[in-house]
């Protein structure tokens, strides 16, 4: 039972409709989806929905490295961040996700924050030696 008012199952269909809708939009997004094109869609849809269940106290799914490790080769500013925050908003308000998972998925999203965040490229490091190094500048975004 999770830590909330929400039998597993509830909770599994809740963050896994948010979660499906949350990656369907980074997927089309022209800028987003060339930062994520290295992983499936429904393998980084199913990691992050068991995740995010784990993370709300419901049951243990989740097989995948930690947040940390996962992630130290993907270069992550404020931009990035602000943008994904975004997404994930928007995926809130169309799958119509309850007020008290949206508050407490930001939370935890705002706890890894400070670890993931990387002032600049060379601080990214490759998990391992065929990994590649994940920068996708913002197209948008007009030179200084």
């Amino acid at each position: 039972m999770s830590n909330l008012n929400y039998s597993d199952d509830e909770l599994f269909r809740l963050i896994n409709l948010a979660t499906t809708e949350f990656y369907e939009l980074v997927y089309k997004d022209f800028w987003f989806k060339e930062i994520f094109k290295v992983i499936d869609q429904k393998v980084i849809t199913s990691q992050q929905t068991d995740f995010m269940v784990q993370a709300f106290g419901g049951p243990k799914r989740y097989g995948g490295r930690s947040v940390i490790d996962a992630h130290p080769h993907i270069f992550i500013d404020e931009e990035i961040w602000q943008k994904r925050e975004e997404l994930l908003k928007m995926a809130f308000d169309k799958v119509q996700t309850p007020a008290d998972i949206r508050e407490k998925w930001l939370k935890i999203d705002e706890a890894f924050k400070k670890a993931l965040m990387k002032s600049s490229v060379s601080d990214c490091q490759k998990r391992y030696a065929t990994d590649e190094i994940i920068f996708v500048p913002n197209p948008f975004k007009k030179a200084a």
